[in-house]
C-alpha cells in the first residue's frame, strides 16, 4: 500500500512539473529564435541608426564604454603618483619635499591648461597642418545631450567630458618625464614656468599632427602615422624634452670626477619600486583607455600585450645588467618594467602576444645600454627618464612596422620620420625655452643649496624628521 501511495504521488509531481519543464525549454529555444544574439561590436552603429533618432540614447555599450573612460582615466591619474614615488626613491632624501611639489604643480597646472588652451588645439577638428593653438577653453562638452552616440559615434564611445578628462590626464606626463631628469639641482620658479609652457603649449600642438588629424597622416601612405597611446607624441616628446634641459643644467656635483662616475644613490628604493608598480597598474588605463570604447577584442589584447612586454622589458633589462654590472640592479630591473611599457605603447593593439614579449625584452635591453651611455657621455639623467621614454619611446615607434600583425601598410621610414620630428620639435622648444630662463633668471641651484638640498633650499622644511 506504502508503494502503491508513492508511485501515485510521483505520477502527480511529474503531470505538474512537466509542462513548466518542457514549456520553459520551449519558450527559451522560441525567444533565442525571435531575438538573435547581439553580433560584434561594430554592428551596435546599425542599431542606432535603425531607432529612428538622430542620436540614440546611451545604452548598455555606450554606457560600459563611458564607464570604462573614466576609470581609465583615474587609473592614468595615479600614474601621477607612481612618477613622484618613483622619482623620490630615486633621489636624495634632501630634495624629497621639492620632488613632490613639482610633481603636484604639474598635474594641476596641466589639468587647467588643458581645459583653458590644450584640448581644443590638441583636437582641432578638421586639420591637416602644423599649427593648431589657440585660446579656446573647453566649454560645454555635453552640447549633444551627453549621453548618446553624438560626440564621438562608435569609434569615440564617450560623452565630451569624457574624451576631456582622459586626454588631460595625458597632458601632464611630458613635463612629469623632465621633472625626474632635472631632478636636484634645478631652480623651482624656472621649472614651473617651463611646465606651464611645455604642457600648455608645446604638447598640444605636437600632439595634433598625430591625434588631432594634422600632417602626420600623411605618413605611411593611406596607413597614417602609428602611436596607439603616445610612444612618440607623449613619451619621446617627454624623454627628448628632458634631454635637452639636463645639457643645459649640468650634472650634479660630484657626480662625475677626474677618477670616473661617482654614483648618487637613491635614498628609497622600496618607494622606488613602490611607484614603478603604481606606474606598471595605471599603465592599464592609459593603453586599455585608448582604445577609445569598451570593445572587448581589441581592450583584452591591449591589456595582455601591455603586461607581457612590461614583463619582458624586466626580464630584458635584469639580464643585461647582471651581464654588464656584475650583479643584478635594482633600479635597472624597475625602469626595465617601465622600458617595455614604453616600448608597447605605439603598438598594444596591432601586435601579437608574442610579439610583445619581444618588443619588450629588447626594449628591456635597449634602456640599460641607454642609461650606461648617457652616464659615459656625462648626461646626468637621476632617474633613467631619456633613456626610458625617449629611447625606448623610439624604439616602439619602430616596433609599429616590425611586429604588425594587421597588414596596415606601417613602414620603418614613415614611423622613423613622424618620431624624429616629434623628438627634434621637444627638443628645440624645451632647449629655447630653458636657454631664455637660464640667461634670465638663471635654472640651476647655488652649489650652497644643491649641498643642503632642495627641501630645505626651496621650501624651508625637510621630508624627514628623524629624532
Amino acid at each position: 500500500m506504502r508503494y502503491t501511495f508513492n508511485l501515485k504521488t510521483l505520477l502527480l509531481v511529474a503531470c505538474l512539473v512537466s509542462p513548466l519543464l518542457f514549456g520553459s525549454a520551449f519558450g527559451q529555444e522560441a525567444a533565442a529564435a525571435a531575438e538573435p544574439e547581439p553580433g560584434p561590436v561594430d554592428d551596435y552603429l546599425e542599431l542606432v541608426k535603425g531607432s529612428g533618432e538622430e542620436y540614440a540614447p546611451a545604452f548598455d555599450f555606450f554606457t560600459v564604454s563611458m564607464l570604462w573612460t573614466v576609470i581609465a582615466a583615474a587609473l592614468v591619474f595615479i600614474m601621477h603618483l607612481g612618477f613622484a614615488t618613483l622619482e623620490v626613491g630615486l633621489t636624495q632624501s634632501k630634495n624629497t619635499v621639492n620632488i613632490l611639489f613639482k610633481n603636484s604643480f604639474i598635474i594641476a597646472i596641466g589639468l587647467i591648461t588643458y581645459a583653458l588652451v590644450g584640448f581644443n588645439s590638441h583636437y582641432p577638428g578638421d586639420f591637416n597642418g602644423w599649427f593648431s593653438f589657440g585660446w579656446r577653453p573647453i566649454g560645454d562638452l555635453n552640447a549633444d545631450g551627453g549621453n548618446g552616440w553624438g560626440y564621438g559615434g562608435l569609434g569615440l564611445a564617450m560623452t565630451g567630458f569624457g574624451d576631456f578628462i582622459f586626454q588631460a590626464m595625458f597632458a601632464a606626463t611630458a613635463a612629469t618625464i623632465v621633472s625626474g631628469a632635472v631632478a636636484e639641482r634645478v631652480k623651482l620658479p624656472s621649472f614651473m614656468i617651463f611646465a606651464v609652457l611645455l604642457v600648455g603649449f608645446a604638447y598640444p600642438v605636437v600632439g595634433s599632427w598625430h591625434w588631432g588629424g594634422g600632417w602626420m597622416g600623411g605618413l605611411n601612405g593611406e596607413a597614417g602615422f602609428k602611436d596607439f597611446a603616445g610612444s612618440a607624441v607623449v613619451h619621446a616628446f617627454g624623454g627628448f624634452a628632458a634631454l635637452a634641459c639636463v645639457i643645459l643644467l649640468g650634472a650634479r656635483k660630484g657626480k662625475y670626477t677626474a677618477d670616473g662616475i661617482k654614483p648618487i644613490l637613491g635614498h628609497n628604493m622600496p618607494l622606488a619600486a613602490v611607484g614603478v608598480f603604481l606606474l606598471f597598474f595605471g599603465w592599464f588605463g592609459f593603453n586599455g583607455g585608448s582604445v577609445l570604447s569598451a570593445d572587448p577584442g581589441p581592450l583584452g589584447l591591449v591589456f595582455t600585450t601591455t603586461a607581457l612586454a612590461a614583463s619582458a622589458g624586466c626580464i630584458g633589462a635584469i639580464t643585461t645588467a647582471w651581464i654588464i654590472l656584475k650583479k643584478p640592479d635594482l633600479s635597472m630591473t624597475l625602469n626595465g618594467f617601465l622600458a617595455g611599457l614604453v616600448g608597447i605603447t605605439a603598438n598594444a593593439d596591432i601586435v601579437s602576444p608574442a610579439g610583445s614579449l619581444i618588443i619588450g625584452l629588447i626594449a628591456g635591453v635597449i634602456v640599460v645600454l641607454s642609461v650606461l651611455f648617457f652616464d659615459k657621455i656625462r648626461i646626468d639623467d637621476p632617474v633613467g627618464a631619456i633613456s626610458v621614454h625617449g629611447v625606448c619611446g623610439v624604439w616602439g615607434i619602430l616596433a609599429c612596422a616590425i611586429f604588425d600583425t594587421t597588414d596596415s601598410g606601417f613602414t620603418i621610414v614613415g614611423q622613423f620620420i613622424g618620431v624624429f620630428v616629434v623628438a627634434v620639435a621637444a627638443f628645440a622648444f624645451s632647449f629655447l625655452v630653458f636657454l631664455a630662463l637660464k640667461m634670465t633668471i638663471g635654472i640651476r641651484v647655488s652649489e650652497e643649496e644643491e649641498h643642503e638640498g632642495l627641501d630645505v633650499a626651496e621650501h624651508g622644511s625637510p621630508a624627514y624628521h628623524i629624532t
